[in-house]
């Protein structure tokens, strides 16, 4: 299977790269090999794809746990004054 590159492809890869960072993280030695055997099983593509996997699900489960906490959370309803009445 072969790739076509087109100028549009090449410029949104150009901007992908220039708008990343990179960090420096120490690991475990546990850690490091845990990430190595995600690379193995094709969970990513090298360590830091799976690394960067790692933080988006991280972020998503915040987002989600957000969610729910705030649909948790009671809610006041009817006459504002009536209410403002009630907190005092």
């Amino acid at each position: 299977m072969h790739t076509i590159l087109s100028y549009d492809n090449i410029v949104c890869i150009e901007l992908i790269i220039k708008t990343m960072s990179t960090l420096s993280v120490p690991l475990s030695p546990e850690l490091e090999k845990s990430v190595d055997e995600l690379v193995a099983s094709g969970y990513g593509s090298n360590k830091a794809d799976v690394i960067r996997r790692a933080i988006i699900k991280v972020s998503e489960e915040k987002a989600v746990e957000e969610v729910l906490q705030a649909m948790s959370e009671p809610t006041l309803r009817g006459d504002l004054r009536k209410l403002s009445k009630k907190i005092k």
